[in-house]
């Protein structure tokens, strides 16, 4: 167990879980395995895989997680009733290594208001949900919902209530992203100091950024003695996000001199890890997020390059190589064979491709390279990305003609296969090419969701650059993004409908129990 007489900090990523709680980012049981498999491989200690009671879809995603990944500890999540604590046991069965993570709320807003309990009742309620966890598994997680705005004596009730009751991390969260750094990191070493029996469990931080605090207070927490941070890729979450992972982890790695904390994550892993979710949830990573946004290691001022040429440290604080990015140069071209490719593919972090894949990826990339006259890693990523994360898709793309311009009228033929069966090519007419492949597509598989956001941009500079487009469908208040990438922007913008459209097939099937806020 770690305590806080140690440096070592616990990187607990809940990307799949309440990264997908963000409106949009609903992920299919293989992303989810190639987003894990991931997070396992940067060296990610607990991966929350989901919320086994809140769908079927979630159950699977959590035991196949469970499955697949051997080395970092999987958690499923569960509210305090039998029904949900049973059911996480039963999806973590085959994992390795398994963590229930079982919560209530303890503010006395969240108390009176969405509970409806009194206070001795929910001291009950951990007791029983915390033991009833303890009896499937060993390693046990209470989350005190809405923690930062709970009265403290009551807080330091429940948590010595939990640790007597089994559990071995317990965590607060700031749950909707309301306490500032010095209020949090107090709080954290005020309810280690006075709960009694605190040292036999990790404390554990878990912080939302409605205030743009979320990492900040993370650290906080950490300074106050807590040894794991919850948090997500991109800072991925719902309403304004989470607490950045890669943010945690390069303020601790850069700024070791005022937190002398470790943790266990190969950081030149973050820079795919980010690509990676931002393809399969369709969140474009905004160019000046920190750490992995696109112009995090651009200089454009004057003064910045003439001190960036004398010396990388004048406004450099961390190589862009210590995150995993590589400066984009020229490697392939419609020469390239095949052994070089594959050779290309796993220096950019594809190792485990299946031939299938890596063959569908090639001829991908011969097609754009005939097209394009100059091939970047970027490219061949965003080719990678679109390309993996469609394999199991239910409708798939085959082909598109479009006939555009100013005379008209536009339209366009698709061709597509909807559950492994080719559909008879439609033709539909639109105003203008996107409305008119945006219409054939609702023709050969008709749906009533809306679009909410069509959006371009360039995967690499100059005028034959791939285009990756993000779109946002929305049905019955559940909205999905979607992303597609291609050198023609009509082909990207059918690829990226498409992807959307899989997802929402997805999301039509998972109901959110309440109070999954922790």
């Amino acid at each position: 167990m770690t305590h806080p007489s140690s440096d070592r900090v616990i990187i607990f990523d809940t990307t799949l879980r309440d990264g997908e709680q963000s409106p949009g980012a609903s992920m299919n049981l293989e992303e989810k395995i190639r987003i894990a498999q991931t997070l396992e491989e940067m060296g990610v200690d607990v991966i929350e895989a989901g919320f086994p009671a809140a769908s079927n879809g979630d159950f699977e995603a959590v035991r196949e997680v469970g499955r697949v990944v051997r080395n970092a500890t999987i958690a499923g999540l569960a509210r305090a009733h039998r029904n949900d604590i049973e059911r996480a046991a039963e999806a973590l069965k085959g994992a390795a290594r398994q963590r229930i993570h079982t919560f209530i709320s303890t503010s006395p807003l969240h108390m009176k208001y969405k509970l409806q309990m009194e206070p001795d009742a929910v001291v009950q309620a951990i007791w029983d949900s915390v033991t009833l966890a303890r009896n499937h598994v060993e390693d046990v997680e209470w989350s005190a919902e809405d923690g930062s705005r709970t009265e403290l004596d009551f807080l330091c009730r429940c948590v010595e209530t939990a640790i007597k009751a089994g559990a071995t991390t317990i965590n607060i969260p700031d749950t909707v992203g309301y306490a500032v750094p010095e209020e949090y990191g107090a709080l954290i070493r005020a309810v280690r100091e006075k709960t009694p029996n605190s040292d036999q469990a990790i404390f554990s931080v878990h912080c939302h950024n409605d205030l743009g605090l979320a990492v900040a207070n993370s650290l906080a927490g950490v300074a106050g003695g807590a040894r794991q941070v919850e948090c997500t890729i991109n800072g991925l979450g719902e309403r304004a996000g989470n607490a950045a992972l890669e943010e945690i982890v390069m303020a601790l790695r850069t700024r070791a001199d005022y937190l002398p904390y470790k943790t266990g994550i190969k950081t030149e892993a973050i820079t795919r890890a980010s690509r990676l979710v931002s393809t399969i949830t369709g969140f474009v990573v905004q160019p000046n997020k920190a750490i992995v946004g696109a112009n995090a290691f651009a200089h454009e001022s004057g003064i910045h390059q003439d001190g960036m040429l004398k010396h990388a440290g004048t406004y450099e604080i961390m190589t862009p190589e210590s995150v995993g990015l590589n400066r984009s140069t020229l490697v392939m071209g419609k020469h390239s064979g095949r052994a070089a490719f594959r050779a290309k593919l796993k220096e950019l972090g594809y190792e485990d491709m299946g031939d299938n894949a890596v063959n569908e990826a090639f001829r991908r990339f011969k097609d754009l390279a005939d097209r394009k006259k100059d091939v970047f890693d970027e490219d061949i990523i965003a080719l990678i990305d679109d390309e993996v994360g469609r394999q199991h898709d239910h409708i798939q793309f085959v082909s598109l003609q479009v006939v555009a311009g100013s005379r008209g009228p536009q339209h366009a033929v698709l061709e597509v296969t909807v559950g492994g069966e080719a559909v008879p090519p439609v033709v539909s007419f639109g105003n203008g090419p996107v409305d008119a492949v945006f219409n054939a597509i609702k023709q050969v598989f008709p749906h009533e969701a809306r679009l909410q956001l069509y959006q371009v941009h360039a995967v690499t500079a100059g005028t034959d650059a791939q285009a990756e487009v993000t779109v946002r469908l929305e049905e019955g208040g559940k909205t999905v993004n979607g992303q597609g990438a291609d050198a023609d922007t009509l082909v990207s913008s059918c690829r990226a409908y498409l992807h959307a459209l899989n997802k929402l097939l997805v999301k039509r099937q998972k109901t959110a129990p309440a109070a999954i806020s922790a």
